[in-house]
């Protein structure tokens, strides 16, 4: 095969419509934009998003108010309320909690909250922890590590 005998297949190629030249052309006159109007006229018919005085899609739709996060970092919440039956100085970690039957299912990585009170040392490692929740651990003679 040589260059020369790459040509477009018979009936591939039209030619350019010469729009507004006379009857004869087949788009005369009006040049296929009807008679008058808005749409007639040079430039752009309407503005983009433009729907005939109907409330357009952009005007119906909710402001911004709270932008929703795209991929939200979920994690396995629990209270240190729910911490105070454990045993003193054992070691809390999501693995444990599920062993234990403290926790049933697994939504990610551990997080500890603050709601409750906790009387026992216990040596927790989480993926993060309240501030509240670090602080009642702390408090009950126990430690706070954080664990990715």
């Amino acid at each position: 095969m040589r260059l020369e005998d790459a040509v477009p297949q018979e009936g591939s190629r039209k030619r350019r419509r010469r729009v507004g030249r006379g009857i004869a052309a087949g788009q005369g006159a009006s040049g296929g934009f009807g008679m008058r109007g808005q749409k007639s006229r040079s430039g752009r018919g309407t503005r983009p998003g433009f729907e005939g005085g109907q409330m357009p899609l952009y005007r119906r739709l909710p402001k911004l108010k709270h932008f929703t996060v795209i991929n939200p970092r979920r994690y396995t919440t629990i209270n240190v309320g729910q911490l105070a039956s454990l045993p003193a100085n054992t070691e809390v970690t999501l693995v444990s909690l599920l062993e234990a039957g403290i926790l049933t299912g697994e939504n990610g990585p551990l997080k500890i909250l603050g709601d409750g009170d906790l009387s026992v040392a216990l040596n927790v490692k989480a993926a993060k922890f309240s501030a509240t929740a670090r602080q009642k651990i702390e408090s009950a003679g126990g430690s706070c590590e954080a664990v990715d």
